[in-house]
């Protein structure tokens, strides 16, 4: 019997058909995962990803047998952008396929978490990362601060 990594299809870029689908992927993860979050920054945080950031730029997704997106990661050279799992494939190696994707790309990563999701943090730990700075305000100068790793 195959090795289920094996069987999985090979990560590829997203296209405009994809992008319904990766909103969802967000919007189902960062529910499930961020919050602390008020809900209308959720929903200016949703804007910005449907309005700005999909329609520019491709993201690098990973599907399951059925073609379903099952988490993405967007890069900007070594730095993550973004890395969302759908939730029903949390803790099945999504996201460690993501981070291999991208370190096949890039072999030093950076990454900026939120502060209060301490899963994410340990998450990348877990990948090789290390803390290397903090600030007190995201990248919108909203209150959710944010914890700098990298993975050299």
């Amino acid at each position: 019997m195959p090795n289920q990594a094996t069987a999985l299809p090979p990560i590829r870029l997203s296209t405009d058909a994809d992008i319904a689908e990766i909103n969802h992927v967000w919007r189902a993860s960062v529910d499930a995962t961020h919050g602390f979050i008020s809900p209308a920054d959720l929903d200016y945080y949703e804007e910005l990803l449907r309005t700005l950031y999909l329609p520019r730029f491709r993201v690098w997704l990973a599907t399951n047998a059925a073609g379903k997106i099952t988490g993405f990661i967007g890069l900007g050279g070594p730095r993550i952008d973004c890395l969302f799992v759908d939730p029903s494939f949390h803790r099945q190696g999504v996201g460690q396929r993501l981070i291999a994707h991208a370190a096949s790309l890039q072999p030093n990563l950076l990454v900026d978490v939120n502060e209060q999701n301490p899963g994410a943090i340990a998450f990348y730990v877990a990948q090789g990362f290390r803390y290397v700075g903090r600030t007190d305000l995201d990248h919108c100068g909203k209150p959710y601060p944010l914890v700098y790793l990298a993975r050299f």
